[in-house]
């Protein structure tokens, strides 16, 4: 069996299945196997080995590791709430942007759930960058139990080998906000980006391969005073929240969001080629579980009536901190911002949950955009697709109001 390697974000993934690795996988699974290439990114595989592999990353040995981000033996309800009037044709919608999955709660109720390229509630699919939004909740979690004294720490005091690099002059909070002023080049059809770079990069013995790589970048701007998108970066939020927990990302999620908030099916967590979770991307789960986070964070975060968060994270992790130079939009604590008070998680290939607190209201989506990682026509119908839902929900309101 050959290698086969998947470019996530800043890192790229290798695991190799042989002979006896191989006849221990079900059918399914060696048939999905059978249609992936071995050796080209992820990025540049055709639209049917997309299909195949978005659902089953974590049963891909040959591409990657995972590790299991355990359930409890209480799922939260999803009661059923009436059926949304949306005001658009949800399948031609869903065609266009070639939807996996499309799941509305509203009000605590599920108001429509949806599947597509026979995918179904049942399957986990892989959310690419919607993995920051957890990542960030996480490392709030961190700070409200004191495994991180503040947000203006320096990220070489829990990451030692930083020190003399770039990212001594970096806060946790530069970081999570992408404003570290560190260069970094996420252009994946640019061969001497660093995404590109970093791919061939060998790390010293015993350093981890993102902090062996990250270190060595120099500084293109002033800390905090310019934003420029990173999953480098993220992935970083990730080594230091392990260091800081002394647990691994996926037990930590397990403890402290997945366990609590009643997810429904266990996740997984890719993990990079030294071991560690992808803090920056690739935690497949259920769509409804998916789901049930944006209603989490909705909800405050709490369990048991008590953030599992300080008390002004999230005001400050879903509003603009950053400003990424649209209007009306901005970027938090590894959340996009919307200046109405709306926020979101985004993944390539379609993947998100947005999140509209005035309206209670909660959008998970997967799918795989046959136009590309982010093609503009697809952010844009999907746009286009948030307000028809807010519009329906108001809609609803009025007409419950005047009586109709």
């Amino acid at each position: 069996m050959k290698f086969g390697r998947i470019a996530l974000g800043a890192l790229v993934v290798v695991a190799v299945a042989g002979t006896a690795g191989w006849f221990s996988l079900d059918k399914e699974t060696r048939g999905l196997i059978a249609t992936l290439p071995t050796n080209r990114d992820l990025l540049f595989w055709s639209q049917p080995q997309r299909d195949a592999a978005f659902r089953a990353l974590d049963r891909l040995p040959v591409l990657a590791k995972a590790r299991t981000v355990p359930a409890g033996p209480t799922p939260s309800p999803l009661p059923e709430g009436p059926p949304l009037a949306l005001p658009l044709d949800l399948d031609a919608y869903m065609a266009q942007q070639r939807s996996a999955a499309i799941v509305i709660v509203q009000d605590g109720k599920l108001r429509l759930e949806r599947y597509g390229l026979d995918f179904d509630r049942e399957g986990r699919w892989t959310s690419f960058s919607v993995a920051k939004s957890f990542t960030s909740t996480l490392l709030g979690a961190a700070v409200r139990e004191g495994h991180i004294r503040s947000l203006d720490d320096k990220v070489s005091d829990y990451i030692q080998e930083m020190k003399g690099s770039a990212y001594d002059e970096v806060s946790i909070r530069q970081l999570l906000t992408m404003t570290s002023g560190v260069r970094w080049n996420e252009n994946y059809a640019d061969p001497e980006s660093d995404v590109a770079r970093f791919n061939n990069h060998k790390p010293e013995e015993g350093v981890d391969a993102l902090v062996s790589y990250l270190r060595r970048l120099p500084r293109a701007a002033p800390a905090g005073t310019r934003w420029n998108y990173s999953t480098g970066e993220t992935n970083l939020v990730g080594v230091l929240l392990a260091r800081a927990t002394g647990k691994p990302l996926a037990t930590y999620l397990s403890e402290k969001i997945w366990v609590p908030a009643g997810m429904e099916q266990k996740a997984t967590w890719i993990l990079s080629k030294t071991g560690q979770e992808i803090s920056g991307c690739c935690l497949q789960a259920a769509t409804r579980d998916f789901a049930r986070f944006g209603r989490f964070v909705l909800d405050g975060a709490r369990v048991d009536g008590k953030p599992i968060v300080p008390d002004d994270w999230l005001g400050q992790a879903t509003t603009r901190q950053a400003d990424i130079g649209q209007p009306g939009r901005g970027y938090g604590f590894q959340w996009w911002t919307y200046d109405d008070g709306s926020f979101a998680a985004r993944g390539i290939f379609g993947q998100g949950i947005f999140i509209d607190p005035k309206r209670r209201l909660v959008i998970a989506s997967n799918a795989d955009w046959g136009g590309g990682a982010n093609n503009p026509a697809d952010v844009a119908a999907r746009e286009v697709f948030y307000k028809a839902v807010q519009k329906a929900v108001d809609d609803e309101a009025t007409g419950a109001k005047s009586g109709g």
